[in-house]
């Protein structure tokens, strides 16, 4: 353990927890103010970053460095493919995908995004919405977790270090990153990953009190929210100290077998037809606007939607960057560059698409057609949306009682990793944590999560995921430096030596260079 991270980091989340307590209102005009000024002055930055990340993951994926292993050159991976993926993605955005899957496509239906040329609540309405969704949701996220994975993975596996975010910055820092800026690093890490990780379970514990006030009629009220999220992380305490191995891993599968299933049941049960128009047409709206809704900035767009939408997900994906990666890269051992960055980014963009496609599309065809008034269940918040659409398809008690059941699940993986992860990254990078720091931070979290939803609800959850991402932006751009300038040097990445010329007969031909493979081995 680092006594000076976990000394400083834990004061620091203490005094913001005492403070949300004892003067809740204080707390939350506070971080309004500090939004505000975030919004006004980065928020460029934050769209400009996200960019960034984009192209860096590709550009490193398709280039000669997609080769290099995150190894040793014989290092094959330590897990299944279908394990790997099934547990970076409920690693990733679980709870998120869930809570939005049926709110945010309903919300731009009724509220058109910037640029959308369309009236509210028409089917030129319900294109902008499940496209900017899209946006949200697929390659810009992924290519955020896939950059700092990757330099990770790289700088753990490749180069024998920590799994800290500070060991990937030898190559800019030197022997400093062991020293006070290597803990500057890692400290503005574990803030982000604290208070990224209790956006999202404030967000489950939201959407778990919506669904038991629809299922049992309880309802919903601060001091349930507050009791969920203490039931749960006890729950994902317990995971946590099972490791990887057996915790993680099993509850991981167990999400992915459940959402599939929902997801089947929702395809067969709801607008079938609809979906499989909406599937394609979005895709394609997608991939043609990318590049126009890449650049949306307060010159352009309304300052206010943005904060609300694009840059509150791009800081949210930012802040839950160093969680996500760490984790990511502790699985990803063996994996070449090409076959993390394709893992990373396309196969969840793709299951993030089919989910939207079948929720989103199922909860704008019914709407529009006028099978459901979906958009009532947006009145009492957007944590209600998913069971609005459940209720309208045969069997909604079981279905509402399984998606209950998924949230759950997928609160425990994902807390349960935020706390693994905080270990590590407080014990200068250690695989296997101390099972009592690990506890600490899991009870750490549930304490964040319970006391911003008590200082002002969702609102309070997005606020502080955009400040604490503020200073990670700046991280992060440094680590992509960091990363191109290490793999420069690797001579995996090298390119294949050219033959030899033709010896002519008055000069002799001279002996060839080694391969890349035997100079590598």
């Amino acid at each position: 353990m680092d006594p000076v991270i976990v000394s400083v980091a834990l004061a620091g989340i203490v005094a913001v927890v005492l403070w949300g307590i004892l003067s809740p209102g204080s707390l939350g005009d506070a971080a309004s103010a500090g939004l505000a000024w975030t919004i006004t002055d980065f928020g460029w930055l934050f769209v400009v970053a996200a960019d960034a990340f984009l192209v860096a993951a590709l550009v490193l994926a398709a280039s000669r460095y997609g080769r290099i292993r995150l190894g040793r050159d014989d290092d094959r991976p330590e897990f299944s493919t279908p394990a790997w993926i099934a547990m970076m993605f409920g690693a990733g955005m679980g709870i998120g995908l869930i809570f939005y899957a049926v709110a945010e496509p309903l919300q731009h239906l009724g509220t058109p995004p910037p640029g959308a040329d369309a009236a509210p609540g028409t089917t030129a309405a319900a294109s902008s919405a499940m496209q900017f969704t899209l946006f949200h949701w697929t390659l810009h996220p992924w290519a955020i977790y896939a950059v700092v994975g990757l330099a990770m993975a790289y700088a753990t596996y490749r180069k024998g270090r920590g799994n800290s975010l500070s060991a990937a910055f030898h190559p800019l820092l030197g022997k400093h990153a062991d020293g006070a800026a290597g803990r500057a690093i890692d400290l503005i890490a574990v803030f982000a990953t604290v208070f990224g990780s209790a956006t999202s379970l404030g967000l489950g514990a939201l959407q778990i009190a919506a669904g038991l006030g629809i299922v049992t009629g309880i309802p919903q009220s601060e001091g349930l929210d507050i009791a969920i999220i203490a039931v749960l992380t006890v729950a994902f305490v317990l995971s946590a100290v099972s490791g990887i191995s057996r915790g993680v891993k099993w509850l991981s599968s167990a999400n992915v077998v459940l959402a599939a299933a929902l997801v089947l049941f929702v395809f067969l049960a709801g607008p079938t037809g609809a979906i499989l128009n909406v599937l394609p047409s979005s895709i394609g709206s997608y991939l043609s606007n990318l590049v126009e809704m890449s650049a949306l900035t307060a010159a352009v767009a309304d300052p206010d939607w943005l904060a609300g939408w694009t840059i509150f997900y791009w800081a949210w994906w930012i802040s839950w960057a160093p969680f996500v990666g760490t984790f990511i890269a502790r699985i990803s051992r063996g994996r070449t560059i090409r076959e993390f960055v394709v893992g990373v980014m396309l196969v969840p963009s793709g299951v993030s698409v089919i989910w939207f496609a079948v929720l989103g599309g199922s909860a704008l065809d019914m709407q529009l057609s006028g099978t459901a008034d979906l958009t009532a269940q947006l009145a009492d918040g957007a944590e209600g949306a998913l069971f609005g659409l459940l209720d309208a398809l045969p069997a909604a008690n079981v279905t509402s009682i399984a998606a209950i059941i998924l949230i759950a699940l997928y609160f425990i993986t994902g807390a349960d990793s935020a706390s693994l992860v905080l270990g590590t990254l407080s014990s200068r990078g250690d695989l296997d944590p101390r099972r009592p720091l690990v506890i600490v931070w899991g009870l750490t979290i549930g304490a964040v999560a319970a006391v911003l939803l008590v200082a002002g609800g969702l609102e309070a959850l997005q606020q502080a995921t955009i400040l604490v991402a503020l200073p990670f932006v700046v991280v992060m751009l440094a680590l992509i430096v960091a990363l191109l300038r290490e793999l420069s040097q690797d001579p995996g990445g090298r390119l294949e030596a050219r033959p030899p010329a033709p010896a002519s007969a008055a000069e002799p031909a001279e002996p060839a260079e080694p391969s890349v493979t035997s100079r590598s081995a």
